[in-house]
């Protein structure tokens, strides 16, 4: 890794982490002068400022001096399907995309921004999905197994409001999934609507 990679990732994780340059300082025990050095690669972090510096961080030396931002379009591919589990079961398409934002966020490039887009909006659909069915049911029935074929079911026999809602939730859902799909195969950022920003 070259010494402005090295400022780069420096300055990313304390980004990542939520710090200022004062607060990794002052976590780090190091001046505030030569977090400032470091990130505008004057300094190169050796031994025992490495080591202070890293364990502020969160990371091992080794991890710092190894990471790297891997592209892998494969990678936000099945992050972006992964919503497709909604179909099965409206919760899974919340969990799988989690555990896998969680286990990449800080290892592949776009998957913290893709993770958090796209789980706010399962969030957010998976509550439509739920205000739906308890306008329909008056609020008497709250189905955690609600799935897709129950739903095609119920609107081949009743055809109503309520089903034409519910599938063009779904409709609508599996568009957006393959719009963002393909946009990440293009390598172009996500872009997940309407959603309400549960993670930052």
């Amino acid at each position: 890794m070259t010494h402005k990679n090295l400022s780069i990732k420096i300055k990313d994780l304390r980004k990542r982490r939520g710090f200022s340059q004062e607060q990794l300082a002052e976590e780090s025990k190091l001046s505030l002068r030569t977090i400032q050095r470091i990130e505008n690669s004057e300094s190169i972090p050796r031994g025992d400022t490495l080591i202070k510096l890293t364990q502020a961080l969160g990371v091992t030396p080794d991890d710092l001096l190894e990471w790297t931002d891997l592209e892998d379009k494969g990678y936000l591919t099945l992050l972006n399907l992964s919503a497709i589990a909604t179909l099965f079961q409206p919760l899974l398409g919340i969990i799988i995309p989690l555990v896998m934002w969680i286990l990449k966020r800080e290892k592949i490039k776009w998957v913290d921004d893709t993770g958090k887009k796209l789980i706010s909006f399962q969030i957010t659909w998976t509550l439509a999905l739920y205000a739906v069915i308890m306008i329909a049911t008056k609020g008497l029935v709250i189905s955690f197994n609600f799935n897709l074929m129950h739903l095609l079911t119920n609107i081949i026999y009743d055809f109503s409001i309520v089903g034409s809602t519910l599938l063009l939730l779904y409709v609508y859902l599996v568009a957006i999934i393959f719009i963002n799909v393909r946009r990440s195969q293009k390598g172009l950022k996500n872009k997940y609507f309407p959603a309400i920003p549960f993670l930052k």
